[in-house]
């Protein structure tokens, strides 16, 4: 046994996780700043109060030690622990509840900013589609089946690590279909395969080796598919052509559940790929893309993203290749696919671990639930002080109502931990 150790230490994928947290953790949102600011102008609002408080008592004749009393109540209780804690406690837990999910914020301010989000583009290979060739039709000719047609072509093709070969036995498996025992076995250079299946001759050749030996074949079918940036092979047995069988970029299943999932949402989704047309149009029609744009360079991809932005919409580019990479910096909302390249996860605000494009819902439905935790945190220390400070400061001593400094450090301590408990309550 041979193994090979590719990276080790900081550059193993376990340290980049976890540095990639320890970003997120870092990384200021704008409610935290907004909580921080907040906290800071109440210390002093708490020393205004109770300076106050302090002049007002001696002012009305009291003694100067029941003055001092009200004054640290008042500031005991005025004390900005929970506003302070407010968005950190909530950061923390999101953190760490996206972590677990696969979802590694690099960028927490932008991640905030998806509960905003209009529009979500995709590219095209590799985030909506596996990269990988499937089998999508089998047209038999007269006299067969397309049992019959997949299992002469994926008997033949089992000992091919071709790209198409791998799609054909794959169909086949899901299938059951049965695979006959190969003999021979010979690739034919621009041209297909031949080999000898259980005594018959079987050859799975392109539409250029069909045309020179003249064979008919059913033309509108072929051009239909052809159409759709599918590839097309023939299938012959002891040199009659039993069908065709065309394959395409395998449709992610996740990818059609996430476009469903923005549409109730009422977010837009787009495609944008570098593929003609035809091929751009058939996978949106598969997956109910709302918009796409086909036929885009590398180059012009960040462009794209710009001119969209120019709507006045809020946007998220999801992608995996390096060409995505200036696309990504761009947007709203870069995202990374985990089994990317380097430099798309380096350009992104967020990278998903699972590569899955679901995971773009809920990094929508995280970041609305994180900043609705953290503005309920933000009213509940606020609205604690709003009526803690005129209660320490005895606006209810006509009545008989006073806090003492010990009960106010107790109402500032109970209003640290419900804010602590309101955050631990965010779920996924």
């Amino acid at each position: 046994m041979t193994i090979e150790v590719k990276k080790t230490g900081d550059d193993t994928y376990l340290s980049q996780v976890i540095n990639l947290v320890k970003e997120a953790q870092e990384s200021k949102s704008k409610t935290q700043d907004i909580s921080n600011r907040a906290a800071k102008w109440l210390f002093y609002l708490a020393l205004g109060s109770g300076l106050l408080t302090f002049i007002i008592w001696l002012a009305l004749g009291y003694s100067l030690d029941v003055a001092m009393e009200r004054m640290v109540t008042v500031m005991v209780i005025t004390c900005p622990h929970a506003l302070g804690l407010a968005a950190p406690l909530v950061v923390a837990v999101s953190t760490s509840i996206s972590a677990k999910k696969g979802l590694l914020i690099r960028n927490r301010a932008n991640f905030e900013g998806a509960r905003e989000l209009n529009a979500v583009v995709f590219d095209k290979t590799g985030t909506l589609t596996k990269g990988e060739f499937g089998v999508t039709d089998i047209i038999p000719l007269e006299g067969h089946d397309e049992q019959e047609v997949l299992q002469w072509a994926a008997s033949l093709e089992q000992n091919s690590e071709h790209p198409l070969a791998t799609g054909m036995v794959e169909k086949a498996k899901k299938d059951s279909v049965s695979l006959k025992s190969i003999e021979e076995f010979e690739s034919m250079t621009g041209k297909g395969l031949r080999g000898t299946v259980e005594g018959n001759e079987v050859n799975v050749v392109s539409p250029g080796y069909v045309n020179d030996h003249n064979y008919s074949y059913d033309q509108d079918a072929f051009a239909d598919m052809s159409e759709q940036g599918k590839t097309v092979v023939f299938v012959l047995v002891n040199e009659e052509l039993i069908g065709m069988i065309a394959l395409a970029d395998i449709v992610r299943e996740d990818a059609k559940e996430a476009i469903e999932s923005l549409k109730e949402l009422d977010v837009h989704s787009i495609m944008l790929t570098g593929d003609n047309q035809k091929v751009a149009d058939w996978v949106a029609e598969q997956l109910g893309i709302d918009e796409v744009y086909a036929e885009v360079l590398p180059d012009q991809k960040a462009e794209q993203v710009k001119k969209i932005k120019e709507k006045g919409w809020k946007v998220a580019m999801t992608g995996d290749g390096v060409n995505d990479a200036p696309a990504l910096a761009t947007a709203d909302l870069g995202v990374a696919i985990g089994t990317g390249t380097d430099v798309a996860m380096e350009s992104a605000d967020i990278v998903l671990v699972k590569s899955n494009p679901k995971d773009v819902v809920s990094i929508m439905e995280l970041s609305r639930k994180t900043y609705r935790k953290m503005i309920q945190n933000l009213w509940w220390a606020a609205g604690y002080n709003i009526l803690a400070i005129p209660l320490a400061a005895g606006v209810l001593a006509p009545i008989g109502i006073l806090l003492s400094p010990a009960v106010g450090a107790v109402l500032m301590s109970l209003s640290t931990v419900v804010v602590a408990i309101n955050a631990k309550l965010l779920k996924a």
